[in-house]
């Protein structure tokens, strides 16, 4: 049909110079195949095909990526299928790709819409996300029994070959642990991109995987459990249920500590815990058995034991020496 062939003629010559970074594959009467490629994973492969009563029905579309969700590229298509039908009679193909091009251009956030959706499945009724296609940044509250924890996060151009940015505008926690979560999110996003200095034996070949998810879904899991969280020694929940009455000094005996496997305690009942018998083999935590780590007790097991002995025999002096007076006023 010459229609079809002048059309096919006219994406030949102008789609490469008016669609910025496509690429034509193919165009010939039985398919027309184009690539739109804005990063390594923002890239659409858009096939087209002509029905027989083209143009006064609209063009056929696939879209595929192998990157992009399904679902991301099954509403661009419903959206691709309306815009053709808007054209019906005229040619329609480099309305249909100028109209992908635009997508990926407009939504940064297209490469990290499925992970996305799985944070918005965790959420809890209070919690909020919201998109910024303009900025390309997401912003995050998690709240748990009036504790929150408020996020920014920013996808970079190249991601997810570069790692997710996220910065901290509020939180009511203790200092300590709003340092806590935003640290570690942010070292698992970097465990994503870069690839460990000294790789273990036998290791696989390291490969780059996206970073929004496992860095986000610590920050909710961890703020939705740390308020109902109790200490594994006295059994009381860990935080006052006012958040204005959260101790800060790190020194009192009620400040919360927490531990090398995640569990916490009572500043108070954790150091009482780890001045007590037994000391061999270090202590443990009562809630998972692993070895109990923490920056404020660094003493080995021999010593633990040694100043115990030690203290204990104080006491016993002072007990006689207390017996000893008690006699003599009799």
């Amino acid at each position: 049909m010459p229609l079809i062939d002048d059309e096919l003629d006219e994406l030949k010559r102008c789609c490469e110079n008016q669609i910025p970074d496509s690429k034509v594959v193919a165009a010939v009467p039985a398919m027309v195949r184009v690539e739109i490629t804005k990063t390594t994973f923002k890239k659409i492969v858009c096939c087209l095909m002509f029905p027989n009563d083209y143009p006064n029905k609209h063009i056929l579309i696939e879209l595929k990526s192998k990157t992009l969700s399904d679902k991301l590229l099954s509403g661009l298509t419903k959206v691709c299928e309306d815009e053709a039908k808007k054209y019906l009679g005229r040619p329609q193909i480099l309305k249909v790709l100028k109209l992908v091009a635009k997508f990926i251009e407009d939504n940064p956030l297209c490469s990290c819409s499925e992970e996305i959706s799985t944070l918005r499945s965790m959420l809890g009724s209070e919690d909020t996300l919201k998109l910024s296609q303009k900025t390309s940044t997401i912003n995050l509250t998690i709240t748990k029994n009036k504790y929150l924890l408020k996020t920014k996060i920013t996808i970079p151009e190249n991601y997810p070959h570069d790692r997710v940015e996220i910065k901290t505008s509020d939180c009511n926690f203790p200092r300590v642990f709003k340092v806590w979560f935003i640290e570690n999110s942010k070292e698992l996003a970097r465990r994503c991109v870069e690839a460990p200095k000294k790789p273990k034996p036998n290791a696989p070949k390291f490969e780059v995987k996206p970073s929004l998810l496992p860095a986000v879904r610590f920050l909710i899991e961890n703020v939705q459990r740390y308020p109902e969280e109790k200490c594994q020694i006295c059994k009381q929940i860990l935080f006052p249920e006012d958040p204005d009455k959260v101790i800060h000094n790190e020194k009192a005996a009620a400040h919360v500590e927490r531990v090398y496997c995640g569990h916490a305690y009572h500043h108070d009942c954790l150091i009482l815990y780890m001045k007590t018998p037994p000391f061999q083999n270090g202590k443990n935590c009562p809630a998972c058995g692993n070895r109990i780590y923490h920056e404020k007790w660094k003493v080995t097991p021999e010593l633990a034991e040694a100043r115990w002995a030690t203290e204990q025999a104080k006491l016993r002096e002072l007990g006689d020496v207390v017996e000893f007076i008690r006699d003599c006023t009799l």
